[in-house]
């Protein structure tokens, strides 16, 4: 698995973008029966968790397309997954959607066949992450904040700093924080580190967190590395963290909005948190795989998942941010406060998931890329 991962990861960030052979739709047809999507645990409900988030019932009515999902825990798992085949979209971060571009794993969209494509916020319409020299591959779906979730009984207020999870240290109940953080296991943290270090270590230099030269990176190890001798688990299911978080003794954590929610809904004592170094993000596209054999559907799926009610309705439950304005006012759900409480006036502060390549804007010199942090947070996660 991780040969695999180095070779199509380099490969993937070679960014040779041209030669896409996938013939774009010219126009929507009958509904094949079904679509099939890889999804982010939460993005895509209905109503069993909570019978008023239900955005797929309605959708299958009016098409009869079936909606099925899979859902996986990292952007790794999704490209493994897209690379595997048998699936027509995927929720993709930034740091998996370049990825899956270059390697001609997802299709050119035809945005004249998404009616809602001009609503979309136009700080994202355009954004980098699914354009490549003016081509669209993929329409935005939700983006939002990793914030660092804490035990409200640990701490009386919201820790100002991530150095609760990086450094250790007794907490306010006057335990030390050993065995009771959690990191999250996919190569991307790497980037929360070199965020922690460029204003712990301005010296170091790093501009951009998912820009790193070989000085840079060591330091982001090195810090990952003491790290790990305060981590309970490493998390990358949702479930589970919460599940943690309930039970098992965890005060601090990156976590998502979607897990915060979760659990005060369910009364658990947790609170969350921007701290003051910052915060990574993500900004998901939905992409149509190149080999979709329900293109039809897919493409009213897009349609359907740019709708304000929808939007509203996603970013209610898993705290995110629409990607389409007009969702901000006017869903019970989401309420007319709850864009800006979810981070809409922030989008210029969040360091949005990128995969790292080699060459970069910040440094004189290359950068480590993407392959290399999946092979050292094997390590780092292994005691490496």
């Amino acid at each position: 698995m991780k040969s695999f991962l180095k070779s199509f990861t380099a490969m993937a960030l070679a960014l040779s973008f041209s030669g896409q052979a996938a013939a774009q739709l010219k126009e929507i047809g009958a509904g094949e029966g079904q679509v099939n999507i890889i999804a982010w645990a939460g993005y895509i409900e209905r109503g069993e968790t909570d019978k008023n988030y239900d955005w797929v019932t309605e959708f299958e009515k009016a098409t009869s397309c079936k909606v099925n999902v899979k859902t996986a825990a990292t952007s790794d798992e999704m490209v493994a997954l897209m690379n595997e085949g048998g699936f027509d979209l995927v929720t993709a971060s930034g740091d998996a959607s370049l990825r899956l571009i270059a390697g001609k794993r997802v299709q050119p969209i035809n945005t004249d066949l998404i009616k809602s494509w001009s609503t979309i916020d136009e700080r994202i319409q355009n954004a980098a992450w699914h354009t490549v020299d003016g081509v669209h591959y993929g329409t935005p779906y939700v983006w939002g904040a990793n914030v660092l979730m804490y035990n409200t009984d640990v701490f009386k207020e919201a820790p100002k700093s991530w150095n609760v999870v990086f450094e250790p240290m007794d907490l306010p109940d006057g335990k030390p924080n050993a065995g009771r953080v959690q990191a999250y296991d996919g190569a991307i943290y790497i980037a929360d580190a070199a965020l922690y270090l460029m204003k712990h270590k301005p010296e170091l230099g790093i501009k951009d967190p998912y820009e790193l030269n070989e000085d840079q990176y060591k330091a982001a190890l090195e810090l990952l590395r003491g790290q790990r001798k305060l981590i309970g688990r490493y998390w990358h299911d949702a479930f589970i963290q919460m599940d943690d978080f309930k039970n098992e003794g965890i005060a601090a954590s990156g976590s998502w909005p979607f897990m915060v929610n979760v659990l005060k809904a369910e009364k658990a004592k947790v609170g969350s948190t921007f701290p003051e170094e910052g915060i990574t993000g993500w900004a998901d596209t939905t992409m149509l795989h190149v080999d979709a054999a329900n293109p039809n559907c897919a493409y009213m799926w897009m349609e359907h998942s740019l709708s304000p009610k929808v939007q509203g309705d996603v970013s209610a439950w898993f705290g995110t941010v629409p990607s389409v304005p007009a969702a901000c006012k006017g869903n019970a759900l989401l309420t007319d406060e709850g864009c800006k409480a979810n981070g809409y006036e922030n989008f210029e502060q969040i360091k949005f998931w990128r995969t790292p390549t080699a060459k970069c804007a910040t440094q004189n010199d290359q950068c480590v890329p993407y392959y290399r942090w999946v092979s050292d947070y094997i390590g780092v996660i292994g005691g490496r």
